[in-house]
Formats: C-alpha cells, structure tokens, sequence
C-alpha cells in the first residue's frame, strides 16, 4: 500500500508537469497531512501495548537442568531479566555450540516451528527456550563436545556466551522459541 492519502496522489498527478519542485512540494505535505494522521493515535493506546524489547545486557543467560525423552536431549535456556523495568523477548534465539577456542562446531540450531507470542519479563523473571539433539549416535555421528552455547537473544544482534558442554549428535540441532510454558 502507498503511504499517501489517495488526495495527495491525485495532487501529484496533476502537478507532475509543472516540474520537480511542485510535486516534491506537494508529496512533503501529503506526508506531512499523513503523519498527523498517524500521530492522532491515542497515547493510551501507544503506551500500554509497547514494552521495549530486551537487550543483552537486561539479561542473564544460564543454563537449566538437561533431560532425555524418546532418544533427545532437551535443555533450557534461561534468560532472566536483570534490569529494573520490564522487558519483552519474541521469538527465537539464535543459538551455535563453540569449542573452548570460540570456534563454532558443527552448524548453528534451526527453529523448532513452533508457534510464538511476545513474553514479557519483570525485573527479576525468566523465560526459556528449549535447545535439543539426539540422546547419543542415533541415525549419524555425534560431533566433537562444545564448552558453550553462543546465544542470540530474539531480534539481538549481540551474543552472550554460555557455558555448556553441548555435543551435536545425528545432525539435529533445534532451538524453540522463548515461551514461559517450558515448551520445545
């Protein structure tokens, strides 16, 4: 969709032999007419749907207790909200296994497909995600052991370190997303 009233796109049609300056003229206030428009918004409504989105260094990433089922191995994830107002994490993270020299081994994890929702964390709380490989060589080999998990928190650009002796075996290696239900 175009980002101008239909008005201001019939101005500029009309404008558009009268030479450069009149239709760029004309295309400032159509934008100009637009965002009033857009920031007619309510500021209620604005600021109670909008928690910032955390950032690494809200949070503290540590490692929950691992468990086996049905030839996986699943371990959590934890990311814990050290700052003082809420936060908000959506999605998946994005998550590599390191050796001790920080070189990754073996490819970094796919997403589960599970669903997702926005989880907001108050100072204090936690939420996880669920990495998973299989329980042993079931179906492929097992690579060589990493000593930590390199984890992009959701919609971060900046990793965290964690350690975690992580061993990718049969080729599967997934990550779910951030949820508070515990869920892969």
């Amino acid at each position: 969709m175009f980002p101008y009233p239909l008005n201001t796109l019939k101005s500029l049609r009309r404008l558009s032999g009268r030479g450069p300056a009149a239709v760029l003229t004309a295309a400032l206030l159509g934008l100009t007419a637009a965002g009033a428009a857009w920031s007619a918004t309510p500021a209620a409504a604005r600021t109670s749907s909008t928690v910032r989105t955390c950032t690494v260094s809200d949070l503290y990433l540590s490692m929950g207790r691992k468990e086996g089922a049905a030839g996986s191995l699943y371990w959590p994830i934890r990311f814990t909200n050290t700052s003082t107002t809420s936060c908000a994490l959506r999605g998946y993270p994005g998550v590599s296994a390191l050796d001790t020299a920080h070189h990754q081994t073996g490819p970094a994890a796919t997403r589960s497909g599970r669903s997702y929702g926005t989880v907001t964390l108050a100072p204090a709380h936690s939420a996880s995600a669920i990495a998973r490989t299989t329980n042993g060589p079931i179906g492929g080999p097992c690579l060589r052991t990493g000593t930590y998990l390199r984890v992009y928190p959701p919609a971060s650009h900046t990793a965290t370190l964690v350690p975690a002796p992580w061993t990718i075996c049969s080729a599967v290696f997934q990550v779910g997303p951030v949820n508070t239900q515990g869920a892969f």
